[in-house]
């Protein structure tokens, strides 16, 4: 029986997505929940999943084509020639591929599907879905969720790491060696990226301040419990949980910070909604902790990780991209030492971290060498007055550097 394959359903307000590639190509033999193809929204990538195992009959549309929810793409012919799915996936697809449908975990065995990736390391490592909890989508089992079981678990098998998606569109081509121009479209991410930037830089009136912070408290306590964390919590202890609880604490002084604008009114948000930059293959994106006031450091640490890996892999869904009240992002991770960030819009500010130095300052009249990062705090001069940006910026510095003010809350 034929059975049409079609763009799933796009994001709220996406109107049409772009095919960017193929994993498979006619007259392959596929396996049930397989990954066919990559279709790049704005802001995610999507997989669409093969219904069932069989074979890809026609592909209907080719790579770079604009499609639209709903719209048939291929035709899979089900069940013939199901068997060889493994053997062909292993031909084609560019990174190993589920195994077929007989040997995998089947939806009945498990009240949620597996993504691809997930599948894989479930496979791999023989390992039991339902003895896994789920942290994602209706409790569905997500890629962090199986590396975190694994890492605790006593007979573990070693993980190889996760890398990201192969997306050709996104990459810039080799350098020919020639002199000569090559014109290269964009993705629609990076177009999307831009967009929104001109839009921030066109409709708010951004001012940067600066301060600077001495790590070394945090250094020394994250140095002197880190084993201890990662045993307790199954995750590193990073440096960013840090300077999420130190914002967190800021905008509750200050929460025009955490506001943002709506044609003549200021909407004030009492809730703390912490979108964090993760640079991707394909572009920044920001995906969002929600309620980080709640959240402890092992949480902060297990979710950022989690989504760092998603983001990468291009597995983040729309509704963890948006709603953000606040952001931070870390330019010091490529060794930015100095920058001025820009709002994301329609966020009223953004804090800008960046790299640790050791430099020379004065500390009770002596000139002494200390692990030194300035921080940016870019904000929208509509609403926020320099008093109020400067004073966010010194409580997140003194914060971090006396962090017992974040267990106190002072």
């Amino acid at each position: 029986m034929s059975i049409e394959v079609k763009v799933p359903q796009l994001p709220e307000s996406v109107q049409d997505a772009t095919l960017v590639s193929w994993h498979k190509q006619a007259g392959d033999a596929v396996a049930r929940d397989e990954n066919l193809v990559d279709i790049e929204t704005d802001k995610v990538v999507l997989e669409v999943p093969a219904p069932t195992a069989g074979v890809l009959k026609e592909i209907r549309v080719k790579n770079g084509t604009s499609v639209a929810a709903g719209q048939v793409i291929a035709v899979l012919e089900e069940g013939a020639g199901a068997a060889a799915a493994p053997k062909a996936a292993a031909a084609v697809a560019p990174m190993p591929v589920a195994a077929p449908a007989a040997a995998a975990p089947s939806q009945a065995e498990n009240d949620l599907p597996l993504s691809p990736s997930v599948r894989r390391l479930v496979e791999e490592n023989k390992l039991d879905p339902a003895r896994i909890a789920g942290s994602g989508r209706d409790g569905r089992l997500t890629k962090g969720d199986v590396l975190d079981y694994l890492s605790k678990g006593p007979a573990a098998a070693p993980v190889r790491a996760p890398t990201p998606a192969a997306v050709p569109a996104a990459r810039a081509p080799q350098v020919s060696g020639v002199r000569e121009d090559r014109r290269v479209p964009m993705t629609r991410m990076r177009a999307r990226i831009a967009e929104r930037l001109s839009e921030s830089q066109a409709s708010t009136v951004m001012l940067t301040s600066f301060n600077e912070v001495d790590m070394s408290q945090v250094m020394a306590l994250r140095s002197r419990y880190k084993d201890k964390f990662e045993k307790e919590q199954g995750v590193k202890l990073g440096f960013m949980s840090f300077f999420v609880k130190a914002t967190v604490e800021a905008l509750k002084k200050y929460p025009v910070v955490n506001a943002s604008v709506e044609g003549n009114d200021i909407v004030y948000h009492d809730y703390w909604d912490i979108s964090v930059a993760v640079s991707t293959p394909r572009g920044l994106v920001t995906p969002v902790l929600r309620d980080a006031d709640r959240m402890g450091f092992g949480d902060i640490e297990k979710t950022l990780g989690d989504m760092a890996v998603r983001a990468r892999d291009g597995k983040l869904g729309i509704e963890e991209l948006t709603g953000g009240t606040f952001t931070i992002t870390n330019g010091g991770v490529f060794g930015s030492l100095y920058s001025t960030p820009i709002i994301n819009p329609p966020q009223s500010a953004i804090l800008g971290m960046h790299a640790i130095k050791e430099r020379a300052v004065v500390v009770d009249g002596q000139v002494v060498a200390r692990p030194m990062m300035y921080l940016a705090l870019t904000y929208d001069h509509r609403i926020i007055d320099g008093r109020e940006a400067v004073l966010t910026l010194v409580s997140i510095k003194e914060s971090l550097e006396d962090p017992a003010r974040l267990l106190l809350q002072i």
